[in-house]
């Protein structure tokens, strides 16, 4: 197996093993974004990498039918969600951010997330991904894209729209700091209420009340929809809320936004006899943190969009908020003000308690990268960052050349990455890098992006608490 520190870019000399393109999917609009794919590859036992894949220069799209109008039996079409893309990737360049509506009515945007949220709050906690998994299978697994909305639209026309052998999940992270959150949620929206059972959204710290306050997505909503703007927000609030949390793929594979979460054991108090209510106290003293089970994880109230984390609201905050460390044990996250730092040690405990390959996660760029010290940079848009003897535990960062706006010359420009699963035990890690589609569209950024706190500093918890 790769340890952390071994190079990732191809450019090693270790047994080559070159996994195949994935195939692009049969659509009118494949020619929106072209790619030149090397196919070199840095291999280990199981640990494969498809070298970057480098988008040309995109020519502005031909014009879609605009409005986007619902259809009339109420049914999403695999058109009508590609005709969906193509608005808004043709919007983005040839309208102005105010006349949104033009594209995408206020009464469209409202069935499309009344559709989508009915299906998402049914889901647990913890979608388990194995019905439909066979041996043509492949579950494609995404991580942060913060409102890079051509980024996506590549990211899916590459790996493979889903489909009956394609699965999605996405890790979080959909909105905030990119100019284009709310098309990037709509976009995958639209897919999950096209594919309920084949593109599986989780949730990231990034779908709250307070960071959608503070990183942009609040302010982009309401310039977007004017008048109209509050209600969307507050739309998008409550599908938020039904976002599930982790995901468990094919029984070996499990993902999460921010990773492990602590158990909060219940001590019963005494009660005067006769009574049938029990008063439940729990203990969460740091000095007794241990992991989390899955059965407490299905317990969580995922509902919860900000503090106050405490109780049961404390599992949600793990999950959305932890990172790993290579010091061992378990850990308040004293960085972030909020959520664990957990050790190769948690990560070895956790795989092997409940029979797991790999814990995917996702939550750290490479601004977040270059301040932790051990673990390794975000260069190619995935990190190896535990090696235990029962499997491995990924970093996989899916915005390319991130954050959109940058207060310095020198970007990151770091790439993105998506993972791909397959047969027979969907517990391999195929690597597929890939570069920002340029140019951008020139466009106004939603917060200060030269003055606000990192999302991976210690945050302001009274203010967040208020913010809620």
């Amino acid at each position: 197996m790769l340890s952390p520190s071994e190079p990732r870019n191809g450019s090693n000399n270790n047994t080559m093993v070159v996994s195949a393109p994935p195939q692009l999917p049969p659509s009118s609009d494949e020619d929106f974004f072209s790619s030149a794919s090397v196919a070199s590859s840095s291999s280990s036992e199981d640990i494969r990498h498809q070298s970057p894949t480098s988008p040309v220069p995109l020519e502005p799209p031909r014009q879609p039918q605009i409005p986007i109008s619902w259809p009339s039996d109420g049914v999403l079409t695999l058109a009508w969600v590609t005709e969906l893309m193509q608005a808004f990737e043709w919007g983005s360049r040839a309208v102005p951010p105010s006349k949104f509506p033009s594209v995408l009515p206020v009464d469209v945007f409202d069935r499309l997330i009344l559709s989508a949220s009915k299906i998402l709050h049914k889901e647990p906690n913890c979608v388990r991904i194995e019905d439909g998994l066979g041996p043509m299978s492949r579950v494609v697994v995404v991580g942060d894209v913060h409102g890079q909305l051509h980024d996506v639209l590549f990211l899916l026309r590459e790996a493979g729209y889903p489909g009956e052998d394609r699965f999605f999940v996405f890790n979080g992270d959909y909105v905030d700091r990119g100019a284009w959150g709310l098309e990037t949620f709509l976009v995958l929206l639209a897919w999950k209420v096209l594919l309920p059972h084949r593109l599986f959204l989780l949730r990231g710290n990034h779908e709250s009340k307070y960071c959608t306050s503070v990183y942009g997505f609040e302010k982009e909503v309401l310039v977007k929809y004017g008048d109209k703007g509050k209600h969307v927000y507050r739309k998008c609030l409550g599908c938020f809320e039904g976002l599930p949390l982790a995901s468990i793929i094919a029984g070996r594979v499990y993902t999460a936004h921010g990773g492990l979460f602590r158990s909060i054991p219940a001590t019963p108090s005494k009660r005067p006899k006769g009574k049938k209510n029990r008063k439940v106290i729990l203990d969460t003293e740091t000095n007794s943190l241990s992991l989390g089970s899955l059965e407490e994880l299905a317990k969580a109230r995922r509902s919860v969009l900000d503090p106050p984390w405490e109780g049961q609201n404390l599992i949600p905050g793990d999950v959305l908020w932890s990172d790993p460390s290579m010091k061992p044990g378990l850990s308040p996250n004293k960085e972030r003000g909020i959520g664990l730092l957990w050790g190769p040690d948690c990560t070895e405990e956790f795989l092997k308690k409940f029979g797991l390959k790999l814990i995917i996660r996702s939550h750290e760029g490479p601004d977040a990268r270059e301040k932790r010290p051990g673990l390794g940079e975000m260069d190619e848009g995935y990190t190896i960052d535990h090696v235990v003897d029962s499997g491995n535990l990924i970093t996989i960062f899916s915005a390319p050349d991130y954050p959109q706006f940058q207060a310095t010359e020198d970007r990151y420009r770091n790439k993105g990455a998506y993972i791909v699963l397959g047969p027979p035990d969907f517990d391999t890690p195929v690597f597929h890098s890939f570069e920002a589609v340029f140019p951008r569209p020139q466009v106004n950024p939603y917060y200060d992006f030269e003055d606000c706190i990192d999302s991976d500093e210690e945050l302001d918890m009274a203010s967040m608490v208020e913010t809620a």
